[in-house]
């Protein structure tokens, strides 16, 4: 495995990829801030390799698989920089293996997602899980966060499935179910993307904004998680959630919609959603009562309880 894979500075990589969070990650104070760097530089790396950015992606990743299967993280040149933040945080490798199985997905010469249930669960294989993690890094411990923690993580992959309609559709890749858009080709898209006045590009743009709606009811349960956390913890994920969900809102305002440059947050509307999240620290106590919509979960059944209870 190539030296291309060495992660020295996880927060470098944060902030070169991942503005939402890197913005967010000032909040967490500076262990936790840097353990959630570390996670999130490894997942990044991952995509990286799923998205064909690190030569023989999927050679990479087949190879990783095959070691979470059968053990020896300590042995494995990419893992191993790894190795001490999952016996630290007893992160599950169950759950690793999911998000890498997302990532394997995604390798096929084309990527068409069928149906609803295929969209949530490609949403939590990708990022629901990346939510389970997080909760061990983020010292939650409580199995009740954890099903609001996959929701929000799949409510923000719902966002990035919006925002990137045309750039998947360049890798050959269809995240919009097929149900939702008679089936259109990632080619036929980009010939929408052409035409924003034609049929086809009215029917992806009604799929988007259903996509987005759909998202909002994950980031309602995501919001009630949030006081599982610790109080730091609940501030900072809960600013990621709302600069991230922004995107989403910016997308629904614009003329171009799904078919224009990419939308970006600004720091004056980071720092908006920064105020906005502080409110959400007054509904902190009591923690939230009642059960979790069972029915965000009703396609994740044969995931459920990966990484200990959630289901």
């Amino acid at each position: 495995m190539s030296n291309s894979l060495e992660v020295s500075d996880p927060e470098l990589v944060l902030a070169t990829s991942g503005e939402s969070f890197h913005w967010a990650k000032r909040f967490l104070g500076k262990k936790m801030g840097f353990d959630a760097a570390r996670l999130y530089s490894f997942c990044r790396v991952l995509d990286d390799m799923a998205d064909g950015d690190i030569p023989n992606g999927h050679e990479h990743l087949e190879n990783i698989q095959n070691t979470l299967n059968s053990g020896g993280w300590e042995n494995h040149p990419f893992l191993s920089q790894f190795s001490s933040m999952v016996e630290e945080y007893q992160l599950p490798t169950e759950v690793i293996g999911a998000l890498v199985e997302g990532l394997m997905d995604d390798q096929e010469p084309e990527v068409l997602i069928k149906d609803e249930a295929g969209l949530i669960q490609y949403a939590y294989k990708v990022a629901g899980t990346v939510g389970l993690l997080m909760c061990c890094v983020l010292n939650t411990n409580n199995p009740r966060a954890k099903p609001h923690a996959v929701d929000l993580g799949i409510g923000m992959q719902l966002t990035n499935i919006a925002r990137d309609v045309v750039v998947d559709a360049k890798m050959g890749r269809r995240y919009l179910p097929g149900s939702w858009v008679n089936d259109m080709t990632p080619e036929e898209i980009l010939q929408a993307a052409e035409d924003p006045d034609g049929e086809n590009a009215a029917i992806i743009s009604s799929a988007v904004r259903r996509l987005l709606a759909l998202a909002e009811d994950y980031y309602a349960s995501g919001r009630i998680g949030l006081s599982y956390l610790p109080a730091r913890a609940h501030f900072a994920i809960g600013v990621a959630a709302k600069v991230y969900r922004q995107i989403g809102i910016q997308l629904l305002r614009s003329k171009h919609m799904w078919w224009g440059p990419k939308q970006v947050t600004s720091k004056p509307s980071k720092v908006f959603c920064t105020i906005r999240a502080s409110f959400g620290m007054f509904r902190r106590f009591p923690h939230p009562r009642g059960n979790h919509n069972e029915n965000l979960h009703l396609f994740l059944t044969s995931y459920m309880n990966q990484g200990g209870t959630w289901g």
